[in-house]
């Protein structure tokens, strides 16, 4: 996983927003896991407003990420709130390999997330019903952790650089191991399933959810050697057998020169319910294109 330098800019809630840096929420407590809880909140902020977690990767924080990721100035334009995750492991990575973090109200972190969700819409006007989740590499293995397990808090992911829903799972695993467990398996592509297992592996871990499932979004670099690119496909499997969709277009050289764009089902790259893009000669991890979720949110 890169390693990043980590920055941070400490501001009290009273001013949060008046400078494009995060806050700490001291007052969030329920875990079940002890992730820290960092936001950013513009100034002009009309509620409910839509929300954003954006969740780091492997070797990374809530802080580092906010400035490696341009997603502050966007809430700043746009007015919505934005939660930052930051993992309790001693190597910056999301639990994603435990049955607790795959399963709905399981007591992972994927549980503590959902309850940043829960607190921000309670806390800061934040709006229940627009609520989304990307990130990268471990953060991206977490997005679709989180679309998977709750498809009743979040509509949208955009995952970068990720995995599979489930691919990692390692027998044993527990929620507060550190580090979390890692499959080296899945990292290097070699778990491969149809399409159908795939999509039973996400319905079972909210077995009586009987709802709308949330449109994903994926972007993945064919030179990836850390999560390898076959991980792509089988993302793309899995989604569109959650999704039910079986028919999909490729447009070359979009939204840039090198990348592929994968659209599923009906619709255009900001409403189809799946989008999925292949950047040739990308490796770890494709760049994140913020402005690109913000449309595929419906935000801009």
């Amino acid at each position: 996983m890169q390693l990043l330098t980590t920055f941070a800019t400490f501001v009290a809630l009273g001013t949060l927003g008046s400078c494009q840096s995060i806050t700490k929420v001291s007052g969030f407590k329920d875990g079940p896991t002890s992730l820290g809880m960092y936001v950013y909140v513009p100034k002009k902020l009309t509620a409910p407003a839509p929300i954003i977690v954006a969740i780091h990767h492997c070797q990374g924080s809530a802080q580092a990420y906010s400035t490696e990721s341009h997603y502050m100035p966007l809430a700043d334009s746009h007015g919505f709130i934005l939660i930052y995750p930051n993992s309790r492991s001693s190597g910056g990575c999301f639990d994603v390999a435990s049955t607790a973090s795959l399963s709905h109200n399981g007591g992972g972190d994927s549980q503590t997330i959902a309850n940043m969700v829960k607190y921000a819409v309670a806390n800061y006007g934040g709006d229940a019903n627009r609520t989304f989740v990307t990130g990268t590499s471990s953060g991206a293995m977490m997005t679709n952790v989180m679309v998977g397990a709750y498809p009743d808090v979040f509509k949208a992911g955009s995952a970068y650089s990720g995995v599979p829903d489930g691919c990692f799972f390692v027998s044993g695993a527990t929620a507060t191991q550190d580090p979390p467990g890692w499959s080296n398996a899945c990292a290097n592509g070699q778990v491969t399933k149809t399409a159908e297992e795939w999509g039973n592996l996400v319905r079972s871990y909210y077995p009586d959810y009987t709802g709308p499932r949330p449109r994903m979004q994926i972007w993945h670099g064919t030179s990836d050697n850390t999560l390898h690119y076959p991980n792509y496909q089988e993302m793309m499997k899995q989604w569109s057998n959650v999704l039910k969709l079986t028919t999909s277009k490729n447009t070359a050289n979009t939204p840039q020169s090198g990348y592929t764009q994968t659209i599923y089902g009906d619709g255009t790259a900001a409403t189809a319910e799946l989008v999925g893009y292949s950047a040739q000669g990308v490796g770890h991890t494709v760049p994140v294109h913020e402005s690109m979720d913000l449309a595929f949110f419906g935000i801009a």
